[in-house]
């Protein structure tokens, strides 16, 4: 009968967990599609200085996030899961309605800043898996985020194209509601995962972004994946912070012109992630799917920085989707080093490495965007933000390859893995 409820608890966690970052997802994606309309007209500049201010938002929050998600990841291994992941929910409800009603830039940035605090959503659903997977199963549970982020970005930004096309605020009322229901579906259904004997104290030094990347030092080869990692989520910022300023500019695409195109990427990371990675990662290895996806991100960026219709482009989506299975891969390999107390800890360590590279990647790709079309620019290109986004995936990849080589192949394996180098 015990294991049954705890059989029971499990599916409720993992379902509740995919739920909050589906709706999360789409609470982001519906107003990526528009966003650079809503600041042309908002502060009244060109498409490549909105591209600009756009990158300064998203830093806001990373810089924010990067702060405080070692803090919250903290607190969920002393407090629970759930009370943490309940008050980042509420809180992004309050940034969307806040960006709703803005009607200067600055308020725009206090929603930013007011949501990079409280969004440890994807750090603490990250280590709830944890809680609740055995780690054979790890990298499958953890796909599930990959599977709701992808469903998300199907339905987030072709809405937002949709509502956006009707009025430019309307996304935001309508992400902040979701955001809302969210929270209350978590306070009504979710139990919390992390039992009393698996938690540990509250320490300061952990619990602050240079602290908590101090304590993987103890883990010197996990610090050399993270890096790693680090390096290929700036280049895998060229999405979010330049996908839609790219569309415009180069294909002249309209708001649900670029709604509909996040959306079929959406449809294939969902179909990556939440299916193909089941079968994938037992068959061919934790391993070998990393470096395959990281392959194909590289491979893909280059191709849609190049693209000259939007065939083509839709052609390179298809390569792109399988940089998807590189990122559940190499979590699980990771999550797998350290015991089940400590798993908040690497999530908040992770989200830190993350938050940073949302600092720098943004930044970096908005900022060549602007410069390469803006009327002063020496060589149009305004596909280059997304060749530098595939030098780094390069970079990440050949270190992945060379830091893999360190771990005990006992601690990759997935049950029925394979987890030969390739």
């Amino acid at each position: 009968m015990r294991l049954a409820t705890l059989t029971m608890q499990r599916k409720h966690a993992l379902t509740f967990v995919t739920v909050t970052v589906f709706l999360d997802t789409i609470g982001f994606g519906i107003i990526v599609p528009i966003m650079p309309e809503y600041l042309t007209q908002l502060a009244g500049i060109d498409l490549s200085a909105a591209s600009a201010i756009s990158g300064y938002l998203m830093v806001s929050f990373a810089v924010t996030n990067f702060i405080f998600a070692p803090l919250l990841g903290s607190l969920s291994d002393r407090y629970g899961r759930r009370p943490v992941l309940m008050l980042s929910l509420f809180f992004y409800g309050v940034s969307y309605l806040i960006a709703g009603f803005a009607t200067a830039l600055w308020v725009l940035f206090i929603g930013r800043f007011l949501t990079g605090v409280t969004g440890a959503t994807y750090a603490t659903a990250s280590a709830l898996i944890a809680d609740v997977s055995p780690p054979e199963q790890r990298a499958q549970n953890f796909g599930l985020l990959g599977l709701a982020f992808g469903l998300g970005f199907i339905f987030g930004p072709t809405i937002g194209g949709i509502i956006g096309a009707w009025d430019l605020r309307a996304p935001f009322f309508v992400a902040a509601a979701l955001a809302f229901i969210n929270t209350a579906y978590g306070f009504f259904f979710l139990s919390e995962t992390l039992s009393e004997n698996h938690r540990r104290a509250f320490e300061l030094r952990r619990a602050n972004p240079l602290g908590a990347l101090r304590q993987i030092k103890r883990y010197p080869i996990l610090l050399g994946l993270i890096i790693g990692m680090f390096i290929f989520n700036i280049g895998h910022h060229v999405y979010p912070a330049n996908w839609n300023f790219y569309a415009i500019e180069k294909f002249r695409w309209t708001p649900i012109e670029v709604g509909l195109s996040m959306g079929f990427v959406g449809l294939l990371a969902a179909i990556v992630q939440g299916g193909l990675i089941r079968v994938v990662i037992p068959k061919f290895g934790a391993v070998r799917c990393a470096a395959f996806g990281l392959f194909c991100a590289a491979t893909a960026y280059l191709g849609i920085a190049f693209a000259a219709s939007t065939m083509s482009v839709y052609l390179w989506f298809l390569v792109s989707a399988f940089a998807g299975l590189s990122g559940p891969a190499i979590t699980s390999i990771m999550s797998n080093q350290l015991p089940q107390n400590e798993q908040g800890e690497l999530q908040g360590i992770m989200a830190s490495a993350m938050s940073l590279a949302s600092i720098i990647g943004p930044l970096l790709m908005t900022q060549t965007f602007a410069f390469f079309t803006s009327d002063d620019t020496p060589v149009y290109l305004p596909g280059s933000a997304f060749i530098v986004a595939a030098l780094l995936t390069v970079v990440a990849l050949a270190i992945f390859l060379q830091q893999v080589h360190k771990l005990p192949t006992a601690n990759l394996n997935d049950s029925e893995t394979r987890t030969e180098i390739p």
